[in-house]
């Protein structure tokens, strides 16, 4: 398998590519890398060095992969945090170019806009643009259960409102639908759950939930995701793997009280998951 990730880079720490690579690679994928910013730290810290990528610059890396021939071989374009509305076109191109070379790969979008704590924490035409123009032209997203709310103009909180806000948003041209962090009123106490659909059904996963928050995690789960789905069409199954992986990695960053993801130190729980965690079918 091959997977054209475009996201951004960092130097210390692990967020975009720099969390995303690494696990796919660890689980057998060949991935092709192309950076969007290349930072020394994620902006997490409140201060950074080094360059935003144009977007001229991103489609011409693009481009060359092109050049070498290679783009019949995608599997899947994996795509995340958008920095500035000009990255959309590169990357719908980018969809559009390895499609009409591969009419079987798929493409990927990790819809990052914000969490339910921080609320929106992008550029205000980030959301919209994700909304009306990216989101309708990817097979899988994996929005959180935030985002899920505003790509549908909803809501959703119960198991039912969440479902029903998943179909909206399948309505509109995703066909497969991760959602993350999601936190149901009537859930046990101190987990949290992962719920995957596609057409042929619905499936939660619950972990406990960990007193911390993680840069980067959501890169990785939506990349282990994509990776599994794209490579047995399972979805109760993907979802398993990638919430047992992701819990573990998780912890294990916990418990060394480092802020940054322990992701080389995990890097078993990606090719050997303990699948300590099963999927559950609601529908």
């Amino acid at each position: 398998m091959k997977i054209l990730s475009i996201q951004s880079a960092v130097a210390y720490g692990h967020v975009g590519n720099s969390a995303a690579v690494f696990p796919l690679q660890r689980i057998g994928v060949e991935v092709l890398p192309v950076y969007t910013v290349n930072f020394s730290n994620h902006t997490g810290y409140g201060s950074w060095r080094g360059p935003m990528v144009s977007p001229d610059d991103v489609r011409d890396i693009i481009i060359g992969i092109e050049e070498r021939g290679v783009m019949g071989e995608i599997d899947v374009v994996l795509s995340g945090y958008q920095g500035g509305e000009g990255i959309a076109d590169v990357i719908l191109d980018a969809v559009s170019r390895v499609k009409a070379a591969n009419p079987g790969a798929l493409y990927a979008c990790d819809p990052v806009m914000g969490n339910a704590k921080s609320g929106c924490f992008v550029a205000p035409a980030i959301p919209v643009l994700l909304r009306d123009r990216v989101v309708p032209a990817a097979d899988i997203i994996t929005p959180n259960q935030f985002e899920l709310g505003f790509l549908t103009d909803t809501e959703p909180d119960t198991m039912e409102s969440t479902l029903e806000a998943v179909d909206r948003v399948r309505a509109t041209g995703p066909r497969v639908v991760l959602v993350t962090s999601v936190e149901r009123p009537d859930r046990e106490d101190d987990t949290i759950e992962m719920l995957a659909v596609d057409e042929t059904g619905a499936w939660i996963v619950q972990t406990p939930l960990l007193p911390m928050k993680a840069n980067g995690s959501g890169d990785v789960t939506a990349a282990l995701f994509t990776a599994h789905y794209r490579r047995t069409g399972d979805a109760a199954d993907a979802v398993a793997r990638t919430a047992s992986s992701v819990f573990d990695l998780l912890e294990r960053t916990y418990l060394s009280g480092d802020r940054e993801l322990q992701l080389i130190q995990s890097q078993e729980s990606y090719a050997h998951p303990r699948m300590q965690f099963q999927a559950r079918r609601v529908r």
